[in-house]
């Protein structure tokens, strides 16, 4: 990802315009960052802590090494369990005969190889897979990052909607399917945050587009998809043409030479 992308906005003081600074201290009383340790907390205000060295000693297998376990099918894993992706490369020029036979065979067989690897000091499920020439490794949430959905769905009834309510809502998605195009969507509040700042870096009032009002509760969805409907299948039926008049005009004028 591309976090460059992200406008950084930084606390002020206001009366002086100074950028405020965090310090690290305890009880009031400023200490070096190099007597800084991670520190478990198994009771409270008792930490178990834990040296740099300690954490980045752990044996566990998958340190360096991403060894490939199970391969499934691209499309299988469901989406809420990807994290985070990452181009791969090969490490050098020796190493790229035997990678690209890999991406190949992923990509060939439409499966993601899975295993774990470290990656920021926690050991990750990692999901491989082709991406154009290289390859790409999502890191993935284990089971029980995820919550269940139970919880917050209980409340929502079990009995099947309205068929012509269903009817009219398949109706309406197909009018609006098309191929993702993700050139169309941009980020709104980005653009609109970088003309504030501008406008203030160059004294000038933010040339910032006013958001619509809302058109008030739908309360009939049965309404809603039907006005929606409507208003596709009348810009969808063709204009009248001007040859259709003239087609009559030539019509009337036939018949008063033959009574003539």
């Amino acid at each position: 990802t591309n976090s460059a992308k992200t406008i950084p906005l930084h606390e002020i003081y206001k009366p002086t315009g100074q950028r405020v600074h965090h310090q690290n201290v305890v009880d009031d009383e400023a200490i070096d960052r190099e007597d800084i340790v991670k520190g478990y907390e198994y009771e409270k205000g008792e930490y178990v802590t834990l040296e740099p060295e300690e954490i980045q000693n752990l044996k566990i297998p998958s340190s360096k090494t991403l060894e490939i376990t199970q391969f499934v099918n691209v499309g299988e894993i469901d989406p809420i369990y990807f994290e985070r992706p990452y181009y791969v490369v090969p490490q050098d020029n020796k190493s790229e005969d035997a990678f690209i036979v890999i991406r190949d065979a992923l990509r060939k067989n439409g499966k993601y190889g899975l295993g774990q690897l470290v990656i920021g000091g926690r050991e990750r499920l990692c999901a491989l897979k082709a991406c154009g020439s290289g390859m790409m490794l999502e890191t993935m949430r284990y089971r029980d990052e995820i919550r269940k959905a139970d919880a917050y769905f209980d409340e929502i009834s079990d009995s099947g909607p309205d068929k012509e309510q269903l009817a009219l809502a398949g109706q309406l998605i197909k009018q609006k399917s098309a191929k993702f195009n993700p050139t169309k969507y941009h980020d709104h509040y980005r653009e609109a945050l970088q003309e504030l700042i501008d406008s203030k870096i160059e004294h000038r009032q933010p040339n910032i587009e006013k958001e619509e009002k809302p058109r008030g509760k739908v309360v009939n969805l049965m309404d809603a998809l039907k006005k929606s409907l409507n208003q596709k299948e009348q810009k969808a039926k063709p204009k009248k043409t001007k040859a259709k008049t003239s087609a009559k005009k030539k019509t009337k004028t036939k018949a008063k030479r033959r009574a003539a």
